[in-house]
């Protein structure tokens, strides 16, 4: 499956939007459509080998909108900057023909002076307000275009509500003018409906331009060149000549180009706009660099490894605008009103047009009665609601170092009950160091070369820090062979001749080994929260290695935190029952599970969820895959620069547990947002169409109030941009 970013140009509401999801989602080979009224774009998820993305593009053309492959670094800001600029020059010409089209319409009733020909009633006081509101209604002329064509394919949306609004007040007038002087005008009213739709249009845009800025943010950390060394000459090149290999300069001051590796020198590097890491952070030679981060202190030549959309800025972008592009199962009711909404708002209309008729009223009255229903009506709002909090949580979460890959996994994580922590890496460092070694009946240097000989050929943290220790003590290695790794328990392999082998006591059991000499001792260093591994050569016990994974600074607060918002809080870990025991008193988790293999953790996963609960599910993003795709949201923590991990749904850049409190309180902001826009879009028609059924509410006060419901949701999604 394919996962592809469309924009489409055209769409007005959320029956536009509605009516394109429905469409390509019914494409063989399409899986998945979302489409985002707020961003004018599209994800679509497909089989490359049964549709192209040029049958989607001429799909979504089939239906009446423009279409086009979503461009890498395509700011939704400058799109929105150029829709706002557009409304606003609307805006001020229709303005100009407004204001003296209300002088002559509306002058008598405020006793403005007019001259005598222009007195009320008087033909040339009908034709000046035609000639004034016909100026108006041809700015205005998309929405008359769109929402009759529109119309005309049985598919209306908003345009076509304001047009056929507009337009009847505006024939209406025209035929007084022309054929039967002494009606009642409507051209202030045709006039000033779609001037206040267009005022609406550019404040709504400009709050739009304001959801995205986040990852405009992020596309500005980014610099536009960089200093490379060729040849051993130094020379500034356009950031699209840097290839992986390249050597570059980065000096105080300056932003580090791409993601590489330190060669040489030293810096401290800022990276809170990614990480959200206020302290900068100390790098040396061999530490990987990200390209965005700002080197405050010293220099240092890097060499480049990703460049281009292979780099960690890029992905984090192309983040945040998918999970923008996605939909919150909160926001299915809103999507399955839309796609009736309008109809029901044309019918609506009629029904109250007909009723005033039949009760006698004026064609004048019941033709007003009808315009407001259809320009109060608000889809627009219904289409809003969800894009809008999804955009701006999705971009405040990766300004601090959160990236969420779907509106589902907030929702998710703002609902779960239940959070399960992997213990290594997650609430511990997961850099285990050796802490303590018991032999038994052989020196120190005999156990240590025969641990670390076995284990140089493990890539186990474990093993990794027992080699390291043994090297760093001048211990030298032997030569293993047939080695292997006992899932579960440990490892084997032949030295010398003899067959030696390491592991836990279950290891050792199954290779009949007595470890009743130093079982004690090993059972207290379990009992302090240290990993005791066994080494023996043939049925020889040689000792006992202790290993020590220190827990991290923040996750007994971070625990506190979430135990606080409501969740239970589980520990998950494969090391024994002590050890585990051990480590969650000093975090303060009273839930623990141990003892766990990794592709266990994902039953445990699923038995909660067979008990009704919503669980989330955070570790490292490596062994415990398969239980971050079963929970509900899966937390990667700690991914650094593989931020694409495929199993989680929200990726935190840092290690740091408080991170994923942080990341769960974000969630539950989002969904209150959503639910909030929700409630307003939906009670604003429910209380607004009827009152305007009912002649209480004069057209241009319906188009009034229409605007500011689009963009009073806006507004309330922009809070979460102060969100702490």
């Amino acid at each position: 499956m394919k996962k592809e970013l469309f924009t489409i140009e055209g769409m007005s509401c959320a029956a536009c939007s509605a009516r394109v999801e429905r469409g390509v989602a019914k494409m063989p080979g399409v899986k998945e459509a979302a489409v985002n009224l707020l961003a004018a774009g599209m994800s679509v998820t497909f089989d490359p080998a049964r549709v192209s993305a040029g049958d989607i593009i001429k799909k979504v053309e089939d239906l009446g909108y423009a279409a086009a492959i979503k461009e890498a670094g395509q700011s939704g800001v400058t799109a929105a900057g150029k829709e706002a600029q557009k409304f606003k020059k609307r805006l001020i010409l229709s303005l100009i023909f407004c204001a003296p089209l209300f002088y002559i319409a509306m002058g008598h009733m405020l006793r403005l002076p007019l001259p005598a020909f222009l007195h009320e009633g008087a033909p040339a006081n009908a034709r000046a307000q035609f000639l004034l509101a016909l100026p108006v209604v041809i700015i205005n002329g998309n929405y008359f275009k769109n929402g009759f064509k529109n119309l005309f394919k049985f598919a209306p949306n908003m345009d076509s509500l304001i047009a056929l609004g507009a337009g009847a007040a505006f024939a209406y007038g025209a035929y007084a003018v022309f054929f039967a002087p002494g009606l009642a005008l409507y051209f202030d009213s045709a006039a000033m409906i779609v001037t206040l739709i267009t005022l609406g249009k550019f404040l709504e845009a400009r709050a739009k331009g304001k959801t995205s800025q986040a990852v405009a943010k992020l596309m500005d950390l980014s610099p536009k060149t960089a200093l490379l060394l060729r040849g051993g000459v130094e020379e500034i090149a356009p950031l699209e000549e840097v290839g992986a290999g390249d050597i570059l300069i980065v000096k105080a001051g300056a932003a580090v180009p791409v993601d590489g590796v330190i060669e040489e020198g030293a810096a401290s590097l800022d990276e809170s706009a990614l990480t959200g890491e206020s302290l900068p952070v100390d790098k040396t030679a061999g530490a990987k660099v990200t390209g965005g981060t700002i080197n405050t202190a010293g220099y240092f030549k890097m060499r480049a490894t990703a460049v281009g959309q292979a780099a960690t800025l890029a992905q984090i972008i192309r983040l945040v605008e998918e999970a923008a592009a996605t939909k919150a199962p909160i926001a299915k009711l809103a999507d399955k009103i839309s796609a009736v909404f309008v109809p029901a708002v044309i019918f609506i209309a009629l029904c109250a047009l007909g009723f005033w008729l039949l009760k006698g009223a004026g064609l004048g009255f019941a033709l007003s009665a009808a315009i407001s229903v259809l320009v109060i009506s608000c889809p627009c709002a219904l289409g809003l609601a969800t894009p809008t909090a999804i955009m701006v949580g999705a971009g405040r979460a990766a300004a601090g170092g959160i990236l969420i890959k779907s509106a589902a996994a907030l929702e998710a994580a703002g609902s779960a009950g239940v959070i399960i922590l992997d213990k290594t890496g997650t609430i511990t460092e997961g850099k285990p160091a050796v802490a303590d070694i018991l032999p038994a009946g052989v020196g120190e240097d005999v156990l240590l070369g025969a641990a670390a000989s076995l284990e140089a050929l493990s890539a186990h943290p474990l093993a990794l820090a027992i080699v390291a220790t043994a090297r760093a003590k001048g211990v030298a290695l032997k030569e293993v062979k047939d080695f292997k790794m006992i899932h579960g328990q440990g490892v084997s392999g032949f030295m010398d001749g003899a067959q030696c082998i390491g592991g836990n006591a279950e290891m050792m059991a199954a290779f009949n080994v007595d470890i009743g000499a130093l079982n004690a001792q090993a059972q207290g260093f379990a009992a302090a929260g240290k990993i005791p591994l066994y080494f023996a050569r043939g049925a020889q016990l040689l000792g006992v290695i202790a290993l020590a994974d220190s827990i991290k600074k923040g996750s007994a607060g971070a625990v506190a935190q979430l135990k606080k918002m409501g969740l239970e809080v589980i520990m998950i870990t494969g090391d024994n029952a002590k050890t585990a025991a051990a480590v969650a008193k000093q975090a303060g988790i009273e839930n623990v599970v141990a003892q766990v293999l990794a592709e266990d953790k994902e039953k445990h996963v699923r038995a909660l969820q067979e008990r009704g609960r919503e669980v989330i599910m955070a570790g490292d993003g490596v062994n415990d895959a398969p239980a971050l795709a079963r929970a509900d949201a899966g937390i990667a923590v700690g991914a650094g620069a593989d931020i694409a991990i495929e199993s989680a749904d929200i990726v935190l850049v840092s290690g740091d547990l408080a991170a994923v409190a942080t990341a769960v309180k974000l969630s539950r902001a989002v969904v209150l947002n959503i639910k909030q826009n929700l409630f307003w879009a939906f009670i604003y028609n429910v209380i607004g169409i009827p009152v305007a059924a009912c002649a209480l509410l004069n057209p241009m006060i319906a188009a009034a109030a229409m605007s500011f419901s689009s963009v009073s949701v806006v507004l309330n999604a922009l809070r979460l941009r102060i969100f702490k």
